[in-house]
């Protein structure tokens, strides 16, 4: 049985972390992005041999077409190889950020960051939940945000919309405990990427002064508690939300 994951903004940052990771735990992975297929790093996943979906999450019709062209890329595979290939776990990374005092926020830069971050989440989920109810096991995990739990000056925005994927997890979580799907979230505190290395020397010292491990997390953090949540090591596991922010909550 081949088991394919999805992975929703896969091509670039903590997404390709997963991505990566997951192919070498020797699960198919199959990126959706919003990059073009000759964008430079969506070639780069060549070395993968994953399918590349280009689509925007936050249009359903985008999505909806996405899932059918995925869903027949397994029928078709399954054919050919006569090895039933599975859609095993959903893992909803696709996120923006629009930041600004609430006062000072539009109304687009609302409704951006709520489109992608909670609608193209659920809309995701929606979409893969009927591939997956006709399974005997499958996974979903959404990429939260610390954000979302404990709010950010300056994000009321990305805070909402990560509360709400967190609010969603669970209650997905109840309702298809019955088909044995599990559904959780992470949500990452300060990890190491281009955007936290944008900040001054000085913020990243004052930031990390608030972390009881005194460093930001890396990418392959992430990846490695996604891995352990889809790999069959943590099936007592659902409706959960994990932070993964050495220790700063």
């Amino acid at each position: 049985m081949k088991k394919h994951v999805v992975i929703t903004g896969g091509a670039t940052g903590i997404g390709r972390a997963i991505t990566e990771f997951l192919y070498h735990q020797g699960f198919t992975p199959i990126v959706i992005d919003r990059l073009e297929p000759n964008h430079h790093d969506a070639q780069n996943l060549s070395s993968l041999s994953c399918l590349y979906l280009q689509a925007d999450v936050s249009h359903a019709d985008s999505v909806a077409q996405a899932f059918t062209t995925m869903r027949n890329h397994l029928e078709e595979k399954t054919k050919t190889t006569q090895e039933q290939h599975i859609l095993h776990a959903l893992i909803n990374n696709a996120g923006i950020t629009r930041d600004g005092l609430a006062l000072r926020m539009s109304e687009k830069d609302w409704d951006d960051v709520m489109s992608v971050n909670i609608k193209g989440t659920f809309l995701c989920c929606q979409q893969a939940l009927k591939i997956m109810i006709k399974q005997p096991k499958s996974y979903i995990v959404s990429l939260a945000s610390v954000v979302g739990i404990h709010g950010n000056p300056g994000q009321t925005n990305y805070a909402a919309s990560k509360a709400g994927v967190i609010a969603l997890t669970k209650t997905l979580a109840q309702e298809y405990a019955s088909r044995n799907i599990l559904i959780n979230a992470i949500a990452p505190g300060f990890i190491s990427t281009p955007m936290t290395e944008k900040l001054s020397p000085e913020t990243q010292t004052a930031i990390k002064e608030r972390i009881a491990l005194k460093r930001f997390g890396s990418t392959l953090d992430v990846a490695q508690l996604v891995y352990f949540l889809i790999s069959g090591n943590a099936d007592y596991i659902t409706g959960q939300t994990i932070q993964l922010d050495g220790g700063m909550s």
